[in-house]
């Protein structure tokens, strides 16, 4: 079975305090565990798929893609294009500078080099999506966890019309790489999903 590359131990230490972070979100996902850190499991998963051989930032930064998202609600933002687009720079700033602060934690021994905490935050960040390879990667898991776990939903819940979402499906496949596209056809996914997915690529 793949498997990602073991982390070092101030990597692991710095891992588990992200995810002890994930566990004070109020938001429950299945099997009652806190949403965000089962969405950082299924981060961790998709990466084991996409690149097993993640170097240690990349593994961190995947786990905390959406670091504390719960404490900046989509819905404090209009509900528009505009609005939405605001909303996720502001999550991913916020997010990039609180995770800088915690992977800074004296906790962590030795601590983590400040070129590698800048490092995991740019990639939060998602800088340079289109020259850095591992940003590309953490776009790719992002987008498969979206589609395996989330788009069911997201689907009948959205209250936007089938156009839309093709459009959205369309939009999540032109940011992923040509490995990632081959993981996501791979999937299973529910029949409607299947469905719009098709839809999107024809």
């Amino acid at each position: 079975m793949t498997a990602l590359t073991p982390l070092p131990g101030n990597y692991q230490v710095a891992f588990n305090l992200i995810d002890e972070a994930h566990a004070q979100d109020p938001r429950k996902g299945p099997n009652d565990v806190p949403y965000e850190l089962h969405y950082a499991q299924k981060m961790t998963r998709w990466l084991t798929q996409r690149k097993p051989d993640a170097s240690p930032a990349l593994q961190l930064a995947c786990r905390a893609q959406h670091f504390r998202r719960w404490e900046i609600p989509r819905s404090t933002y209009p509900m528009t294009r505009p609005g939405y687009l605001t909303w996720r720079a502001k999550q991913k700033s916020v997010a990039a500078t609180q995770l800088a602060e915690l992977l800074s934690s004296p906790t962590i021994q030795p601590a983590l080099p400040q070129e590698e905490i800048e490092r995991v935050a740019a990639l939060v960040r998602k800088e340079d999506l289109k020259s850095n390879e591992e940003t590309q990667v953490l776009e790719d898991v992002a987008c498969l966890v979206f589609l395996d776990d989330q788009f069911d939903d997201f689907e009948k819940n959205s209250g936007i019309d089938e156009e839309k979402i093709v459009g959205i499906l369309q939009k999540t496949w032109g940011k992923m790489s040509e490995e990632g596209r081959g993981l996501a056809l791979g999937m299973e996914l529910s029949e409607r999903a299947k469905m719009l997915v098709g839809r999107a690529l024809a």
